[in-house]
């Protein structure tokens, strides 16, 4: 744990990066002024990174901002104690399952515990679920995961012993999760891991008065928390997984997907063991797509590969069960975020959970092979020595890239050099340094990086609107390719979050008059992007106030941000944007209609702020245009 806390200690220092922006930066849901209750619960749901709005992550962030402000290092600070409770918590579960697994306490089983939770505080695949702060969801959850598998398999073990344990279990599995899915949906895999213990450690045993037996509860139990949900999730899941329209704005289609995959699981296994820095590059938005189980060849030799280690587990079960167990936690925790859901295909932080599974394994087998290879100790000493220095060593250099955001972004796009979002980041910061003053070395350099991005296959409008961006703040000609390239790109395929993201902020910097760009050029923007069947209620929303603002046009606007609620009823943003922009244009019914609406919405208080100054807007309006009527009109 100290080892981890002085690696981890340069990066701290850092700054935001990528989602970091819509989710803490620009998200003032939890930046909250004051700790009431009302404020709090509007923290813990204001996430847009999902449905089901991850209220502990999103309450933590608040919390950090009413301590610490909108600080970096203060919040990184948060996620390393986070990742070494974790660490502890790694420690206590694996040192249970080991004795378990060897039927007897000894210190040997100790050290294989220190080692293994030792090494995955280290790993370098890990460290985007420590300094990117954003993450913290992802380590918040696990701390949960591993609290409520610690619960279970200490259970279990009463059980084995003659001494009452099914409460210990069943609570530590269903808090576990439940608590967990509140920071992260990746905790509801907690059943999962569960019954692998059991079904490999325990196999439903447990001795009771009249010696021992199969406990039935306990597969009563798992058929409850995990076939069943399993079920429901399935045939809630399908429709949606099987309407092309789902996978438009992606680069790939369920099939290609799950094709990739196979590649990308057993790639993780190389970067937990063997990291390099090419590897663990951050952004993998240039990840060859596989479109057959020979393009490339490497997909079909994945799959067999990922099989074969599951063919191994069952049969290693019972001779080296804690091979067995890591591998099944491992292959367990991708079935979520590397089959059918419509994520982006790679992730590092990923791997939070399953790297502790791929250490387990190694740690435990690699011995045992090369012991009956004859191979001497002090080889094996070795071994583990140069995994942990090398470990160690590339976790301490690239925290200290995330240290300083412009070593950060260069060393993104020295590991990911056809990446489009690593150029694009280190073009952005380029243009952060620049501080937009023509004399300075830095607009060169954003330029080059920008148009670099701008040309990747796959790339975003992001280096062609941060290009727009930089000239028209420094009042510098703007090259009519920029347009043309951003209008391309969108009539080409639907927009994504980043597309929309930069159409926004283009539309930002007109509003505010920082930007003297033609308002024409934008708009033929926003038509191309709004050309796709069905557009999210973001980009609806974002084009009513860009029609408001710079067009000028009430009506559009009014019917835009009507469009944005049919998209997503259950977003209130989009019902007070309307409230306002109906009550400024005389459209008092449509506005008290979804004051109404927004009342109904309001959970614990959440809205009450929101509601009152809209309802006190309407009414001063409401007033003014009985009393001036030839004004109104």
């Amino acid at each position: 744990m100290l080892f981890a806390a002085l690696l981890y200690t340069p990066g701290l220092t850092g700054g935001w990066l990528f989602d970091d922006y819509p989710n803490i930066v620009d998200n003032r849901g939890v930046q909250p002024a004051d700790h009431d209750m009302a404020s709090l619960v509007r923290a813990a749901l204001s996430s847009p990174s999902s449905d089901f709005k991850r209220p502990l992550a999103s309450l933590s962030f608040a919390l950090n901002y009413l301590v610490s402000g909108l600080n970096p290092p203060a919040m990184k600070a948060t996620n390393l104690a986070i990742h070494l409770v974790n660490g502890l918590l790694a420690f206590l579960l694996l040192r249970v399952v080991i004795r378990t697994a060897r039927r007897r306490e000894d210190a040997s089983a100790d050290r294989l515990a220190a080692m293994v939770a030792g090494g995955w505080m280290l790993l370098s695949i890990n460290l985007t679920s420590v300094l990117y702060v954003v993450q913290r969801m992802e380590s918040l959850a696990n701390a949960f995961v591993l609290g409520g598998l610690l619960a279970y398999v200490h259970g279990r073990r009463r059980m084995l012993e003659g001494r009452p344990g099914i409460v210990l279990c069943i609570a530590g599995v269903i808090l576990g999760t439940g608590i967990g899915a509140l920071a992260k949906e990746t905790a509801v895999m907690l059943p999962l891991y569960a019954l692998f213990a059991e079904v490999i450690l325990f196999r439903w045993q447990r001795i009771g008065p009249e010696g021992a037996r199969k406990d039935r509860r306990l597969i009563a139990f798992f058929l409850i928390v995990l076939a069943l949900p399993l079920c429901v999730g399935g045939a809630w899941l399908a429709p949606t997984l099987l309407d092309p329209r789902t996978w438009a704005t992606r680069t790939f289609t369920l099939s290609t997907r799950l094709l990739s995959e196979g590649r990308i699981v057993v790639d993780y296994i190389v970067w937990t063991l063997f990291p390099t820095p090419e590897g663990l590059s951050f952004y993998h938005d240039d990840f060859a797509i596989s479109t057959g189980l020979f393009t490339p060849w490497t997909t079909a030799a994945s799959i067999a590969v990922l099989a074969g280690l599951a063919v191994f587990a069952v049969a290693v079960r019972a001779r080296m069960p804690l091979v067995a167990l890591g591998i099944a936690w491992y292959l367990g925790c991708h079935l979520l975020t590397g089959t059918v859901l419509p994520l982006e295909l790679v992730y590092e932080h990923r791997n939070y959970f399953a790297s502790l599974g791929v250490l387990l394994a190694a740690f435990d087998g690699v011995p045992r092979i090369l012991t009956r290879l004859h191979v001497r100790r002090f080889v094996l000493v070795a071994i583990a020595a140069l995994f942990f220095v090398w470990q160690g060593g590339l976790t301490l250099l690239t925290a200290q890239s995330w240290g300083d955001p412009l070593a950060l972004a260069r060393e993104f796009a020295y590991r990911g050099p056809s990446s489009p979002r690593a150029q694009y980041e280190l073009g952005r910061t380029y243009i952060i340094y620049s501080r937009y003053d023509p004399a300075s070395p830095y607009p060169a350099l954003a330029t080059t990086a920008l148009e670099k991005a701008a040309a990747l296959p796959g790339s975003s409008i992001l280096p062609e609107q941060a290009l727009i961006f930089m000239n028209s703040r420094m009042h510098r000609p703007i090259d009519p390719a920029w347009w043309k390239s951003m209008v391309a790109k969108l009539r080409a395929r639907p927009p994504a979050v980043q597309d929309e993201s930069a159409l926004d902020a283009l539309a930002a910097c007109l509003r505010d008059k920082a930007c003297d760009f033609p308002a024409q050029d934008l708009l033929d923007a926003y038509l191309a992007s709004l050309e796709h069947p069905r557009p999210s209620a973001r980009l609806l929303g974002m084009y009513a106030n860009f029609a408001w603002s710079s067009l000028n046009d009430r009506r559009l606007a009014l019917r835009v941000q009507g469009n944005a609620i049919a998209a997503a009823p259950r977003e209130a943003a989009y019902r007070i944007g309307f409230v306002r922009m109906a009550t400024l244009s005389g459209d008092f019914n449509g506005a008290r209609e979804q004051l109404g609406k927004l009342r109904m919405m309001n959970i614990g208080g959440e809205l009450d702020h929101d509601i009152d100054n809209l309802d006190s807007g309407l009414r001063d309006a409401e007033r003014s245009a009985v009393d001036n009527p030839l004004r109104s009109e």
